[in-house]
């Protein structure tokens, strides 16, 4: 967990604005969740390796005297703070439904906590940037989150941009066509999630030291390490491995990258990839990432979890969902000195001894209708410090009190300035 300056806040502040006016643009509504859950909800099995990670509260006041005298650490907590976005979604549509617009078109963007090793571009609480469709079981909610994530991102400036999908049932395929028992798949798709990270040969030794068959892990890895997955067309990667190509899932890759392909105008790429996986194990269908060529890992992500909602409603509702990595946009947003209009920020420098504090305010106030950022500053005795002082810290230009004019602020600007 980390504090947050002034000039990364403003950045922050901006992209938030830029992806908002594309995603109400796409039709899109913002709805808020608590940061608090029930750890029931939390630890129920729908946030994979994430559950692990969850920053537990201790119960209140004679609550937690009581359970502490039980002796019971497992009864001392009983709410969590939220490791994602998707599973606080869930509850907040199974209490709500009834008021709610079928289908609901929802934007989260709020903070989450995860009891993570911090590293660059991931911290132990920050901040998500989600879409979701509920109530759509048609591949249109597919393809809709991924227009209108990847125009979020262009929006921002961030070009070069790559969409991987695959579908949660053709690694279902695979590993029962591998041998794999079935209850324990997701400890497979987990294993396999960190291909990129620890390679093929890592994969296999997991896979192998957490007890999976060794005919089964080799069979695996046959197929992974098979040249023609990585490059090729759709109907060719699918036809290496065994699935089955005309079947559903197969079918509804196809429209959605025909659809996506067509709209995005070559605007970023878009491939099939049958080694993605995503860690959380509440999705069903469809999975999707987009990366960027100057960052090592993904800086989008989603899927379709249609199951999850239905757990806590008593009847299946269709979800489909995808998350920006906020942190990590900002991380290469930074790099780049950041890709927002830089709103003008102006120092009125004024002497209070000396110059009428109404007449102050008065002039402060004409600059702002004139659409300035404006701040009151008590004018120094040496003026070209303060200048350099103020450009350092984000303002653009400065006014003297009793002048008409705006002077522009720049490193050095306080050797430009009169004595006057």
């Amino acid at each position: 967990m980390r504090d947050v300056l002034p000039d990364e806040v403003e950045l922050r502040d901006g992209a938030m604005a830029c992806i908002l006016d594309v995603y109400r643009r796409y039709g899109f509504r913002r709805v808020e969740t608590p940061a608090l859950e029930s750890l029931r909800l939390l630890t129920g099995g729908q946030g994979g390796e994430n559950e692990k990670l969850i920053f537990k509260v201790l119960k209140r006041g004679d609550r937690l005297a009581a359970s502490a005298e039980e002796g019971d650490g497992a009864e001392l907590a009983d709410l969590g703070l939220r490791f994602d976005l998707t599973v606080p979604l869930a509850r907040y549509y199974a209490h709500n439904h009834a008021k709610l617009p079928q289908p609901l078109k929802a934007i989260q963007i709020g903070p989450v906590w995860r009891a993570e090793r911090p590293q660059r571009g991931r911290f132990r609480q920050f901040t998500q940037c989600d879409i979701d469709i509920l109530g759509v079981l048609s591949e249109v909610a597919e393809i809709e989150l991924i227009l209108a994530t990847a125009e979020a991102l262009l929006a921002l400036g961030l070009g070069d941009l790559t969409l991987r999908i695959n579908d949660r049932r053709l690694l279902v395929a695979i590993a029962e066509h591998c041998g794999f028992a079935s209850d324990r798949f997701e400890s497979v798709f987990i294993s396999l999630d960190k291909l990129d990270k620890i390679g093929l040969s890592g994969v296999r030794v997991e896979l192998e030291a957490v007890g999976h068959p060794t005919d089964a892990v080799a069979k695996l890895v046959g197929i992974l390490g098979e040249p023609g997955l990585a490059k090729g067309d759709l109907d060719d990667v699918l036809g290496a491995l065994p699935v089955d190509s005309g079947g559903a899932p197969a079918r509804a890759l196809k429209a959605v990258m025909r659809a996506v392909r067509g709209a995005s105008e070559g605007r970023f790429g878009i491939q099939f990839d049958p080694t993605l996986v995503r860690g959380m194990s509440y999705y069903t269908g469809q999975i999707f990432e987009i990366s960027h060529k100057d960052y090592p890992s993904s800086i989008a992500g989603g899927g379709r979890y249609d199951r999850m909602i239905g757990k806590l409603l008593g009847r299946e509702v269709p979800a489909c969902g995808f998350s920006i990595g906020f942190e990590r946009i900002i991380a290469i947003l930074q790099e780049r000195a950041g890709v927002t209009d830089r709103v003008r920020r102006v120092a009125l420098l004024f002497d209070p001894a000396q110059d009428d504090l109404a007449a102050v305010m008065t002039a402060a106030g004409r600059l702002r209708e004139e659409g300035h950022c404006v701040s009151l500053e008590v004018r120094g005795k040496r003026l070209r410090k303060q200048l350099d002082d103020l450009a350092a810290h984000g303002f653009t230009d400065y006014v003297l009190f009793g002048t008409s004019e705006i002077h522009g602020l720049a490193s050095g600007a306080g050797e430009r300035a009169t004595s006057g």
